[in-house]
C-alpha cells in the first residue's frame, strides 16, 4: 500500500509551502515540521477562533455550532479544554484499559473464526464506536447507532458531504435525557458543567460533542486498518514486536506517524502575514499540514521507512501546542492493545482484496489508507 507516499516532498524542501484551491478558496500549507510547530503554537498569528473554519473543507453546510474547544483561542480555550479533559483522561484509567482489551480479544476471537474479514467496516469500525461508549460512559449499545452512522459522521464513505441533521438530531435527543435524567455520562457531565460560573449553553454543549463524535473516528479506524493491512504486508513485522513486546509503543507511534488520515487543519491570519515568502491577507486561511511535517528529512531520518523503533518519533498527528488532540490517550490505548493482542494471538494476516482510500486535490493525491480491506486472519 502507498499509504506512506509523500506528495509534498518537492515543495517542502524547495518553498516551505503550497498553495493549493479547496473548494473555491486558495489556501497556504505550511509544510516544514519546525514551520507547523511553530505555527501551531503562534495562535495570534494564526488563530484558531475560526467557527466552521478550521477543518478544511469548511462544515457550514453539515453542522451549524462552533467545534469546542478546538475553535477558539486561548484563554477561552484553556477554559473549554478543562471541563472535556477529564472524560478524555479515563483512557489512562486501569478500568478502562480493561474494558478496551476485552473488546479487542473479543473482536480478534470472532475474526479468527471466520474465513475472511473486512476490516474497515467490520473490524476498526466496531472497535471504535464500542471502545467509545467507554470513553463516554455511555450504554454499550448506542454503538450500534454509530456504527450505522459509517465510517464519516459527515461524509458518506469515499463520497460527498451528508446532507441533513443526522448527528445533530442524536445529540439534541441525548442532551434532552440528560436534562430530564442525569448520570455518569459524557452528556450529563456537559448539561452540568460550568463555564466561568454559569452553565453551559446548549449550543456549547452541542458544540463539545460535536467535535468528541466527529474528530476521532478517522484517527483509530484508519490507523487500525493500516496498521493490519502493514502487518499483513510485512509478517515480518510482526515478529519483529512479537520478540520484544516492549517495541509495541514505539510501533505504534510510528505507525500514527505515517497513517495519518488528516492532511492538515486550518487557521485564519487576523492581519496580513508573511508566510515563507507568500503573504496570506487578512481573513484567510493557512494549513497546519501534519501530514507533510510528519515525512520532514530534517525531523525523521529516512521518513519514508516504517521504523517501528523510530526514536526519537516527534510526529504531529495528535496535533501540536494548545490544541494538542483530547482524544490521544484513547487512540494510543486501541491501537497499542491491538498490537499486543495480535502478537498474543496472530500467527499471520493475508490480504484478499483491499481498495485504497485517496484524497484527491487540485495539487496532490494522498493515499489516506483504505476504504475496503478484506484479510485472513489465522491463530498463532
Amino acid at each position: 500500500m502507498s499509504a506512506f507516499s509523500d506528495p509534498f516532498k518537492e515543495a517542502r524542501s524547495e518553498f516551505g509551502v503550497m498553495q493549493c484551491p479547496f473548494h473555491g478558496e486558495n489556501i497556504t500549507m505550511i509544510l516544514r515540521h519546525e514551520d507547523v510547530r511553530k505555527a501551531a503554537k503562534d495562535w495570534q498569528t494564526f488563530s484558531s477562533d475560526a467557527p466552521f473554519r478550521v477543518p478544511i473543507p469548511s462544515e457550514e453546510d453539515v453542522r451549524s455550532m462552533r467545534q469546542l474547544p478546538i475553535e477558539t483561542n486561548p484563554p477561552e480555550h484553556t477554559d473549554y479544554r478543562a471541563i472535556a479533559e477529564p472524560f478524555f483522561q479515563r483512557a489512562k484509567e486501569p478500568e478502562m484499559m480493561a474494558k478496551v482489551e476485552a473488546l479487542l480479544t473479543g473482536m480478534i476471537t470472532q475474526a479468527l473464526g471466520r474465513e475472511i474479514i473486512e476490516i474497515v467496516n467490520e473490524f476498526a469500525l466496531p472497535v471504535q464506536s464500542r471502545a467509545l461508549t467507554y470513553l463516554l460512559n455511555t450504554n454499550e449499545a448506542e454503538a450500534d447507532t454509530w456504527i450505522g452512522w459509517g465510517i464519516h459522521v459527515f461524509k458518506v464513505t469515499g463520497g460527498e458531504f451528508k446532507k441533513g441533521t443526522v448527528l445533530e438530531d442524536y445529540l439534541h435527543r441525548n442532551f434532552d435525557e440528560a436534562e430530564a435524567n442525569p448520570g455518569a455520562d459524557f452528556f450529563s457531565a456537559l448539561v452540568k458543567a460550568e463555564y466561568r460560573g454559569r452553565k453551559l449553553t446548549r449550543e456549547e454543549c452541542m458544540g463539545f460533542a460535536n467535535l468528541a463524535f466527529a474528530g476521532g473516528r478517522d484517527t483509530i479506524i484508519h490507523t487500525i486498518s493500516c496498521a493490519l493491512g502493514y502487518l499483513a504486508e510485512h509478517p515480518e513485522a510482526l515478529e519483529f514486536l512479537r520478540a520484544d513486546p516492549k517495541r509495541i509503543t514505539l510501533a505504534s507511534e510510528e505507525f500514527f506517524r505515517v497513517f495519518m488520515p488528516l492532511t492538515h487543519i486550518g487557521r485564519v491570519c487576523p492581519a496580513d502575514t508573511d508566510v515563507n515568502g507568500v503573504t496570506v491577507k487578512a481573513g484567510e486561511r493557512i494549513s497546519l499540514a501534519w501530514a507533510s511535517a510528519n515525512f520532514d528529512e530534517t525531523a525523521f531520518p529516512q521518513p519514508d521507512e516504517v521504523r517501528l523503533d523510530r526514536k526519537p518519533n516527534p510526529h504531529l498527528s495528535f496535533g501540536f501546542g494548545t490544541h494538542l488532540c483530547l482524544g490521544a490517550p484513547h487512540a494510543r490505548l486501541i491501537l497499542r492493545t491491538l498490537l499486543k493482542l495480535c502478537c498474543d494471538r496472530v500467527k499471520r494476516i493475508t490480504i484478499i482484496k483491499a481498495e485504497e482510500r485517496v484524497e484527491h486535490e487540485a495539487k496532490f493525491d494522498r493515499t489516506l489508507g483504505y476504504d475496503l480491506l478484506v484479510v485472513k486472519i489465522e491463530a498463532l
